[in-house]
């Protein structure tokens, strides 16, 4: 019989399996070093374009990929569409510089798992695959700055207690149920409750939504 110790192991042995898309390869390799430092992270590819992902994508079965958005032959946004019509539960962290948050809602929309800034820290890159391993979602706190349209929204308003509108500020800055638990000094329930209100007021489906749900309707900027 399996005790409780032996299928924690079993869990904490097991290995994610990621690729890294980029056109730049000095870039690709510092990555690629990085990961290789996390227990649970194993490398098990890279591509330089979305063609060579596609094609490597059924061979590999990664279950997370890093990709970069400009690159020559097929950008990140055409090939994370196709990707996902390939494995729909593909994770994909995008890759990002400040200058390229243009893309940022239409990588929302097809699907993509988070965001990451390219001078992102090894502590920011590892908290960002637990959280996408754990069935969230991540943004670059640093991309997404919140603006006082949460306090001037007419529309929310009449929609959202204040402190819904709280909680999602802290939704939209990437922190999970437990960090705003203990940034607004209210119970982990009292949270849930919360984000479950959320969800059903703003007809989101899941934590990629309320960001959605907040760009479109002008709840923070993407600096």
């Amino acid at each position: 019989m399996q005790t409780a110790t032996s299928k924690t192991n079993i869990m904490t042995e097991k290995k994610y399996k990621v690729m890294v898309v980029d056109d730049h390869s000095i870039f690709r390799q510092g990555l690629i070093m990085l990961l290789s430092t996390i227990d649970h992270i194993r490398v098990v590819g890279e591509a330089e374009n979305g063609n060579i992902l596609l094609m490597k994508l059924p061979i590999l079965e990664p279950d997370i990929i890093f990709l970069d958005i400009k690159m020559p032959e097929m950008d990140g946004m055409v090939a994370a569409a196709k990707a996902l019509k390939i494995n729909k539960n593909l994770k994909i962290i995008v890759m990002t510089m400040f200058e390229e948050k243009a893309y940022f809602t239409k990588m929302v929309e097809i699907g993509v798992s988070g965001f990451l800034l390219k001078t992102a820290d090894h502590f920011e890159v590892e908290r960002a695959l637990n959280r996408i391993i754990d069935g969230d979602s991540y943004f670059s706190a640093s991309m997404l700055k919140n603006n006082n349209a949460f306090e001037s929204s007419r529309m929310l308003a009449d929609r959202l207690t204040a402190r819904e509108i709280e909680v999602l500020k802290e939704i939209c800055k990437g922190f999970s149920n437990h960090e705003i638990s203990d940034r607004l000094c209210i119970s982990r329930r009292t949270v849930d409750g919360h984000r479950a209100s959320l969800l059903d007021k703003t007809a989101s489906k899941n934590t990629v939504g309320l960001v959605i749900y907040a760009i479109k309707h002008g709840l923070f900027n993407v600096d």
